[in-house]
């Protein structure tokens, strides 16, 4: 199983934009061969001491079955769109591409 824990940095005051438009795809890639995960989330407030919080950054929890899926979900026509939908409002992206030991 490949894990991928994606960081999507947003421009100042844009989540609620981005997660309408990543909530809104996620049907699409739910569908995709492989996919057994796809989840936006943001940070939750804690007393925990090493928790950084940003209130720009929206993580993407994913799970695939092989590396292959992942690759082809990257170049999936319903991708290709929802990068053009976010390209003016992402400011950084950042992944973790994990497997299990």
């Amino acid at each position: 199983m490949i894990n991928v824990i994606a960081f999507i940095r947003l421009k100042e005051a844009r989540v609620p934009e981005y997660i309408e438009i990543v909530k809104a795809n996620i049907p699409h890639v739910i569908k995709e061969e492989g996919c057994l995960e796809y989840r936006p989330t943001i940070d939750h407030p804690t007393d925990l001491p090493p928790q950084a919080l940003d209130s720009n950054v929206v993580t993407i929890i994913e799970k695939w079955r092989t590396i292959e899926d992942l690759l082809a979900h990257f170049s999936a026509p319903h991708m290709l769109a929802y990068r053009e939908k976010v390209k003016n409002i992402v400011d950084k992206i950042s992944i973790k591409v994990l497997t299990d030991v």
